[in-house]
């Protein structure tokens, strides 16, 4: 066994740990269905998506359903924590709401983002190994949790409370977030769609601003589905307000941000009009003003 597939081994049983530990607290004093606490219910049917789909996936040695089994696993626990909940309030809905729309569209977007590519190369080296492939859709399964603890929470809450400032303030940071992620990823799909572009990197629209605007919009929004959340939240469940936090850290110190400006440094790295964007354009917060 090679040292990536040994750390890689390592690394299945700590990621089910963390979740079960955020599980076991953010459940406490929220609703159960069989006596069994939603909230874990919910953690435990994201793991187990992840594992069922893996075994295919190794088989045929392919990541192309990586990404959309992830938004039909977000779907999945958000409708069976909403029809197991037992009340389907307002703020219930209207977390289910956002949490579909977003995984809906950002689930296929990636996925045909994938078969336009032919591949993921984020998995090219590991869709063979065992161990490493299966670490991989273990921590999808643990990105779905975090990602949705807080809106689960609130969705399993015993205490459920009428829409208020908390619902409108946090649906309208969803929404700027939202649509800075639409608008971003679209403005880069069609600069990408262009032939003259070919070998460029894009610095217009979103991108003249932020070099990971798409990023920004992410974690505004699961920012925003945590203020929806937070009035009907009690004792141990605030600690399922990591949520957009493990957002911003997956992406700033994970594998977004690093990973695309190491490419890019590789690709660009010492053009001038490379070097003189990156200096003048924050890596992820927007700026207000042009340059």
């Amino acid at each position: 066994m090679s040292k990536s597939e040994r750390s890689a081994l390592r690394t299945i049983p700590l990621v089910v740990l963390i979740g079960l530990g955020v599980a076991l607290a953010g459940g406490r004093g929220g609703a159960a269905a069989g006596g069994i606490p939603i909230l874990w219910l919910a953690f435990g049917l994201a793991y187990a998506i992840q594992w069922v789909a893996f075994l295919p996936a190794y088989l045929m040695r392919t990541e192309k359903a990586f990404d959309l089994i992830g938004g039909i696993t977000y779907l999945t626990v958000t409708t069976t924590v909403g029809l197991l909940s037992p009340a389907a309030d307002g703020r219930t809905l209207l977390l289910w709401a956002l949490v579909s729309c977003w995984a809906m569209r950002l689930g296929f977007f990636l996925f045909r983002r994938v078969h336009r590519a032919g591949k993921d190369g984020r998995f090219d080296e590991i869709k063979t190994s065992f161990v490493r492939f299966l670490s991989a859709w273990t921590l999808q399964g643990l990105w779905v949790a975090l990602t949705l603890g807080a809106a689960l929470a609130a969705m399993a809450s015993t205490a459920p409370r009428r829409l208020d400032l908390y619902a409108l303030a946090g649906s309208l940071i969803w929404a700027a977030g939202f649509a800075i992620e639409v608008i971003a990823d679209r403005q880069k799909g069609a600069f990408r769609a262009n032939a003259d572009n070919a070998g460029q990197f894009i610095r217009t629209g979103l991108w003249a601003r932020s070099r990971h605007p798409n990023y920004f919009g992410e974690i505004a929004l699961w920012t925003g589905v945590a203020v929806i959340a937070f009035p009907v939240l009690q004792g141990w469940q605030y600690v399922t307000l990591i949520s957009p936090l493990f957002v911003a850290l997956l992406l700033t110190r994970g594998s977004g941000i690093p990973i695309l400006e190491r490419r890019a440094d590789e690709k660009w790295g010492g053009q001038p009009d490379y070097e003189t964007y990156k200096a003048q354009t924050p890596i992820l917060i927007p700026r207000l003003t042009r340059t």
